[in-house]
């Protein structure tokens, strides 16, 4: 059976890439808290689409989706899920609340992670919710071709509720000896998804106990903005950093920092673009033109006017309407596409 020892990632040959994502993690998390401490007025717009963004990206990465009206109607609660897939939705928004309101008073312990497995099912009739697998599973990849492999195997059954116990003993050992959170939380979860506890969820509950860790260890940035979407955006490599980590596990000689050096990746991504929107918001003193074009100064891609109102989340859709009417006239930017698909670049 796996032995678990955090203490351990004190012996790790961190490369340089790791120490230069945590030094910048820490940089932009002393400057986030300056931000937070003097805009908090105008941030919970910045919350609120993120929790969109973060229920809507979690629940696509395991193949659950709606369309966009629904999920507005889902997130503003005007409207009760229809199907499971909403069932599914609607319940990963309700723990993705809890969490924000309740970090502090939620401790990683047995009985709360099964809780937050429950409520992530609360809509639905599974009679699985809240408790670990009864039966084997096994993480399956499908190619291209609709071809199957069985990518990991998890911990049995039989042996997953002990291994769990002995996973949280571990964790709570390393907290005691001060092991670095940076290393320790992608760890952990890494450990989590092999154990695979659950028959299902167990993705979102992984994304979900991330956040849990990351705000009880100050790392608000999950906050205002979504980091489900990040590791959405790039899925693929999400899911080769979980391979390349998952090698010899059950032996307890697999190799750590890829899934470390890509968690950590998407955390300074993620306080990266937080420190772009909050300066954007400290500059009070532009125009709304002015704002929205300095966000195409910042940006190679063409943008749609909804990544504008993502973007300056402070700023009301009918003045980025208005801006960029402004900006276009003075061919300052220029339009790409119609309709629907219109996106905007700087000329």
């Amino acid at each position: 059976m796996r032995d678990f020892n955090y203490k351990n990632l004190l012996a790790l040959k961190l490369p340089v890439r790791i120490y230069e994502l945590i030094a910048g993690i820490y940089e932009y998390k002393g400057k986030q808290e300056l931000y937070v401490a003097n805009f908090s007025d105008v941030l919970d717009k910045m919350v609120e689409v993120a929790k969109v963004q973060s229920t809507k990206s979690s629940n696509a990465i395991e193949g659950i989706s709606t369309n966009d009206s629904r999920l507005e109607e889902l997130m503003n609660k005007k409207s009760r899920p229809r199907n499971r897939n909403e069932e599914e939705i609607y319940g990963y928004r309700e723990v993705l609340d809890l969490i924000h309101e309740n970090y502090e008073a939620i401790e990683l312990t047995k009985n709360n992670i099964l809780s937050l497995h429950n409520k992530l099912y609360s809509y639905s009739g599974e009679n699985h919710k809240g408790k670990f697998k009864t039966i084997d599973n096994s993480i399956i990849e499908v190619d291209s071709f609709g071809e199957k492999r069985i990518r990991f195997q998890p911990v049995s059954a039989f042996e997953t509720e002990a291994s769990i116990d002995r996973m949280l003993a571990a964790y709570d050992e390393a907290v005691r000896a001060k092991i670095p959170p940076l290393l320790l939380i992608p760890t952990f979860v890494h450990d989590f998804l092999c154990i695979h506890p659950f028959s299902d969820g167990n993705g979102r509950m992984s994304r979900l106990l991330t956040l849990l860790l990351l705000y009880k260890n100050g790392f608000f940035v999950g906050k205002y903005i979504s980091l489900e979407m990040l590791i959405e955006n790039t899925k693929d490599l999400y899911y080769e950093a979980l391979e390349a980590s998952s090698g010899n596990w059950h032996k307890g000689k697999n190799d750590n920092l890829p899934f470390i050096n890509y968690m950590l990746s998407i955390l300074y991504k993620a306080y990266r673009e937080c420190d772009e929107r909050f300066k954007l918001i400290g500059e009070k003193s532009l125009t709304s033109a002015e704002r929205v074009m300095k966000v195409f100064e910042n940006s190679l891609e063409p943008l749609s006017k909804s990544d504008l109102i993502l973007l300056c989340s402070d700023i009301s859709q009918r003045t980025i309407e208005r801006a960029l009417k402004e900006l276009k006239d003075g061919d300052l930017i220029q339009q790409i596409g119609k309709g629907r698909a219109t996106k905007y670049i700087k000329a």
